[in-house]
């Protein structure tokens, strides 16, 4: 439904869509689980409790954006944890080695990560593999890499004073809260991508490509250079997000960032953007960023084994596809 078309929808009418969208359902949810973890435990709603959760989120939330996009396109990439864990292991190494200065080595991280995302998005338009299967082998060579140039052992990051540091990991307080730079990241991130995805013409692309790419290429989109962007747009926030968590606990680690991936597939589909494509939501992604990182807080204040985290994850995912499959069926009723 285009956004002139619900200008034009009643108000009622308007309210009643509202109700029945996806994201409505997680927010609810969400609540649901905010209010049960703060009535089992006090500290949940902490001010540390929260620094704490709020320190993390950020990070997983700039990949789930870039995978948003990209599912709503109809594709997906399996090498975002990858991503995450080689792009600030490179930076890192071209640091140590005096090869280069920590601006223009972060630049030649980003740039890895570009030629990551257009090996993936170029194999998947060009030769028509599946994406599932390409970045599949691509986190399989990202990491592998990783591993090889550190001989599996975790680097110290940088860590002097400077501009970078402050950009990327500086802290700031809000009373008895404290906060990551990482957050004012991801605020406008969301922002732009909320922007592209509701109002500029590039989002009707995406949406258009994810719901029928042959429909959308005979109306002019060009729909093999849309998806190689949006690669290169998901593997670059991947890259960046392992750098900013690089910074902020001062290490770079060959393994970081293992199961990332199902973990922000997760945040994106428990936020109400379709696995098949064609339906995104940015703020249902943020939704289902803070709904997965509350859990995995949540679960451990009031004693139940970190390792169960799992099942938590795949049980509300399961039920909010089931949900999300209703509403659908619902709507195409009504």
């Amino acid at each position: 439904m285009t956004i002139a078309a619900e200008d034009e929808m009643p108000v009622g009418k308007r309210r009643s869509s509202l109700l029945r969208s996806p994201q409505f359902s997680s927010l609810v949810i969400l609540i649901v689980l905010l209010a049960v973890f703060a009535i089992a435990d006090a500290n949940f709603l902490s001010p540390l409790n929260i620094s704490n959760m709020m320190a993390f989120l950020p990070e997983l939330g700039i990949i789930a954006l870039g995978m948003t996009l990209l599912l709503t396109a109809g594709e997906f990439d399996l090498s975002v944890g990858a991503v995450f864990g080689l792009a600030p292991v490179v930076v890192m190494l071209l640091v140590q080695n005096g090869e280069a200065s920590i601006g223009v080595a972060l630049l030649a991280g980003l740039l890895l990560c570009v030629a990551i995302g257009a090996i993936n998005g170029l194999i998947v338009t060009k030769i028509g593999i599946s994406s599932f299967l390409v970045t599949l082998s691509m986190l399989l060579v990202v990491r592998g890499a990783a591993l090889y140039i550190t001989q599996g052992f975790p680097l110290k990051s940088w860590d002097q004073p400077g501009f970078f540091v402050t950009l990327l990991a500086g802290s700031f307080n809000i009373g008895s809260f404290r906060f990551y730079t990482s957050l004012w990241w991801f605020i406008g991130l969301s922002l732009l991508a909320i922007y592209v995805l509701r109002y500029a013409k590039l989002g009707n692309w995406i949406s258009a490509i994810g719901s029928n790419r042959n429909a959308a290429v005979a109306r002019g989109v060009p729909a093999d250079a849309v998806k190689v962007w949006l690669f290169i747009l998901t593997s670059v926030l991947a890259g960046l997000a392992g750098m900013i968590s690089a910074f902020r606990i001062s290490a770079a680690s060959p393994v970081a960032g293992t199961g990332y991936e199902l973990e922000v597939i997760a945040m994106v589909v428990v936020g109400g953007t379709a696995l098949t494509g064609g339906r995104g939501t940015i703020l249902g992604t943020i939704v289902g960023a803070l709904m997965l990182r509350a859990i995995r807080n949540g679960i451990v204040l009031i004693g139940v084994p970190g390792l169960a985290y799992n099942i938590f994850v795949g049980v509300i995912i399961l039920a909010m596809l089931i949900l999300h499959a209703l509403l659908q069926k619902n709507a195409a009723r009504g």
